[in-house]
């Protein structure tokens, strides 16, 4: 009997000893002939006539069960009558099994059955609760509980949760503080649409939620933490894509009294950190190039480095010919898909039908195939001889057996255009391979990028950013030429974290907000409380964000981090699992003075 009088602190490990002994995913050999317990699902039952075998799952793995109808008949018929996903509790002894599965931890033993109960009977789940399963992903969202069960969707989780762990490790040995923000802030100008909040108490008034801690850990640095770091949710109301969600998580850090390569070495050494100790990876090199350069040679500021596919311009290769496609391009550049002069007709004609969808843009695409006899033909062969097309070969690197695809245009749609066909080709030729991880520093970004609707600048990362100080002086003159303290990090091609030396001086704040278009009324208005802590003796500081969801999906090999959430929306910013966002009754309404129109 339970004793209702014990402390409860001890209740959860009485429970634990009373309905299993041991989980699903310990016993082995050594435990031949012991006496157990075991709780939890039903995988499936086979029924074998004079045997049947029960799989029993739970979040640490399957014990094979068996029932005999020589030994205890009434049993064996109560095991045939469970249903997937029933949760029961059985006692019995481990035997070695006959026949062994070397593809599970448990797989030389099986539990001989004395005793079965019960605990929970189940319906029909909607899909199989396998590794590969019938369920579409909107099913699967709204059966989220029963997902997780799975196996992919719980070793997620559980990369998810070590990841988290391997990082509080380090930042902790780095003498990093963490410390909780606010999650009801002020509405600021970051980049994003802010959630709001209405305020009950302050009638017409409202909160925000954080689309970044990135003032308070400002604001730390000026209190002299030192060293910030925080696992923490952020919240943007944008358009969302598979890679994208309404509330996500980083790994948020500050430092005071650093410069920019102080900030590349910390980090550097969390990712080789994390990698190591989730992923048993050593990261070599970190190599860094400036956005500049990205761009130039990738077309991207966080390009895929796992493979080579370099752009080349041919520009001065090109133009001249009376080919009018290239005479009018501001930028003729092209990449050597090594190897695939073989491509047929057909596949050359996908590509081509490929820049010309909608997400790549492109009017078309010009190859040129170098055969293996050392001929050469392209589409324009009219316009460019054998001469020409020797020359390109030679710029472009090109061997017997290469392929040279060729684009023109404007400069930043022609290079976005063709980042994509290199990315998609990567992805035929399996160049993208999940289980290598290749790090890149993009550094040096535009301070301030143009937009075309509001006819002004912004800021690429946040208004907070340090402009170079070489480049301060620009910001009058030259604005699109001024570059930032920030950087990025980048991994097989998608960014982890980003981040940059801050603005520490009141003054150019001030003149930060004014290129911004910022008047003093506004910039008071909104970051008054910043610009008066700057008066208090702010220290220089800088620091860095992590995509958290992001990092664990490539780790886990994935490029969405869907499956690395536990709740996850939809692509509409639903939580269809508990009908998420819903209406809200009348007289909460009218308590938090809003009337809907």
């Amino acid at each position: 009997m339970l004793n209702y009088k014990t402390n409860m602190l001890n209740l959860p490990q009485i429970i634990l000893k009373m309905l299993r002994t041991h989980n699903c995913g310990i016993l082995n050999i050594n435990h031949v002939s012991k006496l157990v317990t075991l709780s939890g699902w039903v995988q499936k039952t086979r029924d074998l006539g004079g045997m049947t075998f029960v799989d029993l799952r739970d979040r640490y793995g399957i014990t094979q069960l068996v029932f005999n109808m020589d030994v205890n008949a009434p049993l064996c018929t109560s095991a045939r009558k469970l249903g997937r996903e029933f949760v029961i509790q059985v006692e019995g002894k481990v035997i070695e099994r006959s026949s062994k599965n070397k593809n599970i931890c448990t797989g030389e033993i099986e539990i001989e059955v004395s005793g079965l109960t019960i605990l929970n009977k189940s319906k029909t789940p909607p899909f199989t609760i396998e590794d590969e399963t019938d369920g579409g992903d909107e099913l699967r969202m709204k059966y989220r509980y029963l997902d997780i069960r799975r196996t992919p969707v719980k070793e997620n989780l559980m990369l998810r949760a070590k990841v988290a762990s391997e990082t509080r490790k380090y930042l902790d040995a780095q003498g990093f503080i963490e410390v909780e923000t606010p999650y009801l802030i002020k509405s600021t100008p970051e980049g994003a649409r802010d959630f709001v909040v209405p305020s009950r108490m302050n009638e017409g008034q409202f909160y925000a939620l954080p689309q970044s801690p990135q003032t308070f850990k400002q604001l730390l640095m000026v209190a002299g933490m030192d060293k910030y770091y925080q696992i923490v949710k952020c919240f943007r109301d944008e358009d969302l894509r598979a890679d994208r969600q309404p509330e996500f998580t980083q790994i948020d850090c500050e430092m005071s009294f650093v410069e920019q390569e102080d900030i590349l070495n910390m980090f550097e050494g969390l990712t080789r950190h994390i990698l190591k100790a989730v992923k048993g990876v050593d990261l070599k090199n970190f190599p860094r190039m400036t956005y500049d350069e990205a761009m130039k040679l990738y077309g991207s500021d966080k390009p895929d480095i796992r493979f080579d596919m370099q752009f080349v311009e041919m520009t001065d290769l090109c133009k001249g010919k009376d080919f009018g496609l290239f005479d009018s391009a501001e930028l003729v550049v092209a990449i050597n898909a090594k190897g695939c002069a073989n491509y047929t007709r057909k596949q050359l004609d996908e590509l081509v039908d490929f820049v010309k969808t909608p997400q790549v843009g492109a009017t078309g695409l010009i190859y040129c195939k170098y055969s293996e006899d050392g001929t050469s033909k392209s589409t324009i062969d009219k316009f460019f001889d054998e001469n020409s097309r020797n020359a390109w070969a030679k710029k472009a690197g090109c061997k017997e057996g290469d392929l040279l695809l060729i684009m023109a245009g404007e400069t930043e749609k022609t290079r976005k255009a063709l980042s994509t066909l290199r990315l998609h080709l990567a992805n035929e030729l399996d160049l993208r391979n999940p289980q290598e991880f290749a790090p890149l520093w993009v550094l040096d970004f535009p301070l301030l990028e143009w937009d075309e609707d509001s006819k002004r600048y912004h800021a690429m990362h946040h208004p907070f950013t340090s402009p170079k100080p070489n480049d301060i002086e620009k910001l009058d003159t030259d604005p699109a030429a001024v570059r930032a303290n920030a950087y990025d990090l980048v991994l097989n091609g998608n960014e982890i974290g980003g981040g940059s030396i801050r603005i520490h001086d009141k003054t150019l704040q001030k003149l930060m907000f004014q290129h911004l278009g910022f008047s003093d009324e506004k910039a008071k208005d909104q970051f008054g409380f910043l610009m008066d802590a700057f008066e208090y003796g702010a220290p220089p500081h800088g620091g860095v964000a992590f995509g958290f969801d992001r990092l664990c999906a490539i780790m886990g090999g994935q490029e969405s981090i869907r499956d690395f959430i536990a709740f996850p929306k939809n692509n509409s910013g639903r939580d269809v699992m508990i009908d998420s966002p819903s209406n809200i009754a009348e007289d909460q309404l009218t308590e938090l003075h809003i009337k809907l129109k």
